[in-house]
This record gives structure tokens, sequence and C-alpha cells, in this order.
């Protein structure tokens, strides 16, 4: 069986890194989901994937002197007050709402959508009884020094939230060995390829997941990863070719911004 993540939730069909694009991507079938944990200016933490907000909120208009200045010099409260989900059918960033693969009914009740805080994204997962894959990104300046898996795992320990509904991924492996020295449970699963010159290299003994960047890696390479027994969950995998590709030969995961094709789940 292919695990199915949502990459930022179903963002080609709602607005990402939101609960309702959790919420359908759960409807839609996949198998997990993933996003993204950012700091706030008091030290909370939300999902937001972009340094600067001006991409997925209404930022510019509410506070046109400070962009694009990044998330981590926002408080909570300025960032709750942001519209996070209009901007999904001005761009309609995957075509899916020309596509008519959006109701009319979803695109209004978008209007308004907050950007979650991370307790919110956990009591959701736990709700759903699903489980959340928690991307462990570097921070943008003020912020980028903070202890950011303490504070995760410190939430996590909260809300009550385990192995069974979260995992965590990251471009800084020492941030996933330092989580499994904290909480052995958890699985960790390291990030190759983020940025161009990252090297893409299976060879640390310490992870037996890998989510490699698709454009990166050829068929080949993966289908010898596999034959050795490492787990791949490619990234960002949306060609329903290459999915197919990837499903015949025994892919662990495909990291997708479209769920809903659920192709070979």
């Amino acid at each position: 069986m292919v695990a199915i993540i949502a990459h930022r939730g179903a963002r080609s069909l709602a607005p990402e890194n939101t609960l309702v694009a959790a919420r359908k991507a759960h409807a839609v079938g996949a198998d997990l989901w993933e996003t993204d944990v950012a700091v706030s200016a008091d030290d909370r933490l939300v999902l937001m994937h972009d340094d600067s907000m001006v991409r997925t909120t209404d930022v510019a208009d509410r506070f046109p002197d400070r962009v694009p200045a990044p998330f981590s010099t926002y408080t909570l409260a300025e960032i709750r007050s942001l519209d996070a989900g209009s901007w999904f059918e001005r761009d309609d960033p995957f075509g899916e709402i020309a596509a008519g693969g959006v109701e009319r009914s979803d695109l209004s009740s978008y209007i308004g959508e907050k950007v979650p805080t991370l307790r919110e994204a956990f009591e959701l997962t736990l709700e759903l009884d699903w489980c959340l894959n928690l991307e462990l990104k570097a921070q943008p300046k003020p912020k980028d020094a903070f202890d950011v898996v303490g504070a995760v795992l410190a939430l996590a320990h909260e809300v009550g939230i385990g192995p069974d509904h979260l995992l965590f991924s990251s471009a800084r492996h020492e941030w996933l060995k330092a989580v499994k020295q904290r909480r052995p449970d958890f699985e960790v699963q390291a990030i190759l390829g983020l940025f161009p010159d990252d090297p893409i290299d299976f060879s640390d003994p310490f992870f037996d997941t890998f989510n490699p960047r698709i454009t990166r890696v050829s068929i080949e390479q993966i289908e010898e990863r596999l034959a050795l027994g490492t787990r791949l969950n490619p990234y960002t995998v949306n060609d329903p070719e290459t999915i197919s590709r990837l499903v015949d030969i025994g892919i662990t995961g495909l990291i997708t911004d479209f769920p809903q094709r659920g192709s070979g789940s």
C-alpha cells in the first residue's frame, strides 16, 4: 500500500496549510497530511510555509508598511487577524477551480479562513484519528535560534498526540536526531534536496526513511534504494504518469498536492 501524503493539506483544492485544507485531504482519502511549523514574534507555533506571508494571506493589505517582513516579526494575534483563504479563488494555484474540481460553496467558505495554530493542527489530527507529518523548518530571523524541537515536543506532550498520529520530517537532520534523543518513539524522515545545493545522500544509517525531491532523483536511483530496504516518500509528485511509475516500483509513499487522485493507494 502506498501512503498518500497531502502536501500542506489538499492544497490544490483548498488554501494550503489551513484546517480546511487538512479536512479536505482527509475527505478525499489521504493517509496523512503534511504541514510546516512556524514561530511567531511572541513564540507561538503556527502553520506557514513561506517566510513572507504575502502569497497566502492578505498581509499586504492589512500591514502594507511591514511587508515582506517574515512571519517571525508578527505576533500570533496579528497573524490570526489575517485572511488566509480568500487568495485561493483569486489565484487558483493548481487550476482546479477552472477545471471544475472545487465546489462554489467550498470557495465561499474559504473566505476569512485563519492561519491555524499548531495546537489546532494537533487537535484536528486527533479528532479525525488521522496522522500528521510535521516538517520542522529553519526559522527566519529573529527566530533563527529558537528551540523548535523543544517547543513542538512540549506542545505534543501537552495536547497528548503521540507516534500513532504524528511523525516528523526535516531538512535539518540534526533536529530529527534531537527528536529521537528526546522521544525515541517518534518516527523521523530526512528530507533531501530541499535546496539546489543540498546533496542527495542516503548514506546516514540513522535514518531508514528519506523524503527526496523528485526532480533530484531518477526512477533508477529510487528503485536501487527501495531494493536495499530504504523507505522513500518523494516530493512533490503531481504528474499522473510519474505517480503510476512510482506505485509500480513499490514506493513507500507519495507527497502530493493532489491527494484526491489517490493513485495506487
